[in-house]
């Protein structure tokens, strides 16, 4: 079994440049494919909330892509930040945050091949649950506990996503949403398992459709999106398309599925205070 690390830290953007490019100069792909059709989607929607991609960029490299946006103070008080696999969100100003249990949390982590990546707590319960077995049961075993967030009225979603990368084997690739059902107060448990994604392509979940009061939850199966160029056109592709005022963070992880090594590249909108 090979145990990946990163060949090197996570690197960061502050302060990027604001957001003036057209979709048509991020987007070097045919516009009549479905994937860039909906990655003009997501560069059109105000407000999708979090979001998780996992694919493969052209070279066959294994990518995972996690964003916050936020529309209150407190939800855009935030940064990403890395200590070793851990991506993990906390306060820009630590002097101005509120209530933080539901906005900070590891967003990232690995654990023997497994690399996860969630959009809240549950990060943690899966890399416990999974250690080191490479099962999709425990991935959602790892959710079990777990029902979406008790933010009334938005009742968010929680999203989340495995990819499987040990040198020797076919990757694999799990997707999670979790969400309040229509009809009552019972919660939704979707999975989705892909063989393998297509070089070039990914797999998206968002934790709303658009914005709203409340918000409306994902629904759907995972979107089909592009990955085209390197980890850092990616980076600056995601990050165009998400709307510039609600933007928060961004973390792209590209994995080597021959030596097992990954590499992070981070955007925060905001800097870090220090106390």
């Amino acid at each position: 079994m090979c145990h990946c690390i990163r060949d090197k830290p996570a690197q960061y953007t502050e302060q990027p440049v604001a957001r003036s490019l057209k979709m048509e100069e991020i987007m070097e792909i045919d516009q009549s494919t479905e994937a860039a059709k909906n990655l003009k989607r997501l560069f059109e929607n105000p407000y999708p909330g979090r979001g998780i991609v996992i694919g493969r960029d052209e070279s066959g490299n294994l990518v995972q892509i996690y964003w916050i946006m936020g529309r209150s103070a407190n939800s855009r008080n935030r940064i990403f930040s890395a200590v070793g696999p851990r991506i993990f969100t906390e306060p820009a100003d630590p002097a101005k945050a509120g209530d933080t249990s539901l906005i900070i949390y590891n967003a990232m982590d690995y654990i023997f091949g497994q690399h996860v990546v969630s959009n809240g707590k549950q990060t943690d319960q899966i890399i416990a649950e999974i250690n080191g077995h490479d099962n999709f049961s425990r991935f959602a075993q790892g959710l079990s506990t777990h029902i979406y967030e008790p933010d009334k009225p938005n009742y968010t979603p929680r999203i989340s996503a495995i990819i499987t990368a040990e040198a020797g084997k076919k990757p694999g690739f799990h997707m999670s949403v979790l969400r309040k059902s229509n009809a009552d107060e019972s919660c939704e448990r979707l999975f989705y398992s892909y063989e393998d994604i297509p070089a070039g392509f990914g797999r998206m979940v968002t934790t709303y459709t658009g914005d709203g009061n409340p918000l409306p939850s994902f629904i759907g199966e995972p979107i089909l999106v592009p990955l085209q160029g390197d980890i850092e056109e990616i980076k600056t592709a995601y990050w165009f398309a998400l709307n510039e005022e609600n933007r928060v963070s961004l973390a792209v992880k590209l994995i080597n599925p021959e030596t097992c090594t990954s590499k992070v590249l981070i955007i925060n909108k905001y800097k870090k205070t220090e106390v």
